[in-house]
């Protein structure tokens, strides 16, 4: 039987995986900070365990003695709001990404699945722009690339293989941070002004199903030391996006865009190419951006009520 570990396993995105993964027959040890679930519900393949990451050398007793084929790592603290800004945490996180690593591999797991973030890519454009003055809230991206690049070094050393995925922009049922797409369309159902910038930025956006299946075929077909963009595979720029969520929802006024300043950089559409995921795994992204907000919508509603 196939086995893997999926740490914060009871997060937003790491719960959806882990469902995916139960689903497709795969018995799945969970790690996360939660005593009890919030999100996983009851399986016979499911082992919950509540467990610190940062403290997983003094942990690992507390990990089954099973066979593993891999371990995939979503454990971050801080993924939204201000705790973005936090270097500090964010290094925490790298470091604790490379010792997970580590311990995979002396658990007997044959790959190391981690989960990167397209930021990773801004990162990199920004700070090689001569005279660029790169905002705090690039210290999330930072973490994700410093975690990418010292994790992917450990493995080759250790004998590991390793996939670094690079998430877009998830959303979908379930989120409850204070992401992009959720805050615009519950200020968009209470009736608030939505103000934007230009956004001529290019942005591409994956529905939460798609992003767990993703990870899933990774699994699967994935080739080692390579990484892989999660996206719909219909990058544009983000006004295009906006424009079609607010007319999904029917809330159309109150809305401006060039009110805010966009100091960030501009991804080339190439950066958001899925080709090697397609490629190599298989991948289709099921669900399109209007039948994706639609659900989420919906479900906020419920919320808001």
């Amino acid at each position: 039987m196939k086995r893997v570990v999926i740490t914060g396993g009871d997060g937003f995105v790491g719960s959806n995986a882990v469902t995916y993964f139960l689903n497709q027959g795969v018995e799945v040890v969970a790690l996360d900070l939660n005593r009890c679930p919030n999100r996983l519900k009851e399986h016979p393949l499911l082992h919950y365990i509540c467990l610190d990451i940062s403290a997983i050398r003094e942990s690992l007793r507390e990990i089954p003695e099973f066979v593993y084929d891999a371990w995939i790592h979503f454990a971050w603290d801080g993924s939204a709001g201000e705790k973005r800004f936090d270097y500090q945490l964010q290094m925490r996180n790298a470091l604790d990404c490379v010792e997970c690593v580590k311990v995979a591999k002396e658990i007997g797991c044959n790959k190391f699945i981690g989960a990167g973030s397209i930021m990773e890519k801004e990162v990199d454009a920004i700070m090689r722009q001569q005279g660029s003055k790169p905002g705090m809230a690039y210290i999330y991206g930072m973490g994700k690339l410093i975690a990418h690049y010292m994790s992917k070094t450990v493995a080759a050393n250790i004998g590991i293989d390793f996939l670094w995925p690079l998430i877009t922009n998830t959303y979908g049922v379930g989120e409850r941070s204070p992401r992009f797409i959720n805050t615009t369309i519950t200020k968009a159902l209470k009736g608030e002004k939505l103000a934007f910038t230009s956004g001529i930025q290019n942005y591409d956006f994956v529905y939460i199903d798609d992003m767990a299946k993703a990870f899933y075929l990774i699994y699967e077909n994935g080739v080692p030391f390579h990484e892989y963009v999660i996206g719909s595979g219909f990058a544009r720029p983000l006004k295009e996006f906006i424009v079609e969520m607010l007319d999904t929802i029917g809330c159309m006024e109150n809305v401006s865009f060039g009110s805010q300043p966009y100091t960030g950089v501009n991804l080339e559409l190439e950066s958001f190419n899925t080709d090697n995921l397609v490629n190599d795994t298989g991948f289709k992204a099921d669900v399109t951006f209007v039948e994706g907000i639609q659900r989420t919508t919906e479900w906020l509603s419920k919320k808001i009520e």
